[in-house]
């Protein structure tokens, strides 16, 4: 009996945490509530760039990594123009060439109000990245509200992505 036990003990320390939290599909994020880590990136050639201060505006802004050699950055593409309607979208062409995230933009439409390059994938680490896409929600202080891996879709967008800009908001209240 008491292997039989300490089996069980074991499979409740390893699997209790992931299952019983809000969302077990959801990758923790150490980011969230924190403030949004440095803009390390280069320019992209020929568009406008952001940096540190830009996250700290005063405006609630997302900050989206993408790469052109991502087939579901190309998928979420649509969302993220939608969002860039409602509010400004920053983009970080991740491990990329810059010829290839300018044919993408070029083939797809750019959403973005401005553009940083992270082609040694560092401010990827900075950030907690865990690949592309990704999509942070920043209040108008820099603060992380959400971090979401994965393609943005309409109902991540309308169950997920949505409530946490609300929240952003609020925290300037």
């Amino acid at each position: 009996m008491i292997p039989v036990g300490l089996f069980a003990a074991l499979i409740g320390a390893f699997f209790g945490p992931g299952l019983f939290r809000d969302n077990p599909d959801a990758l923790p994020s150490t980011i969230e509530g924190r403030q949004a880590p440095a803009i390390e990136g280069v320019e992209l050639p020929g568009l406008a760039s952001f940096d540190d201060a830009t996250l700290r505006s005063g405006d609630v802004t997302l900050v989206n990594f993408w790469a052109s050699w991502c087939v579901p950055c190309r998928a979420e593409h649509p969302m993220i123009k939608e969002l860039s309607e409602q509010l400004p979208v920053y983009g970080v062409n991740y491990k990329d060439e810059a010829a290839d995230g300018l044919d993408f933009l070029a083939e797809l439409g750019d959403p973005f109000a401005a553009h940083v390059a992270d082609a040694t994938g560092r401010m990827g680490i900075n950030w907690g990245l865990y690949g592309v896409p990704e999509t942070y929600v920043i209040a108008g202080d820099g603060t992380v509200v959400l971090r979401w891996a994965g393609p943005i879709t309409r109902s991540i967008m309308e169950d997920t992505i949505k409530p946490a800009i609300e929240r952003a908001e609020a925290m300037a209240q």
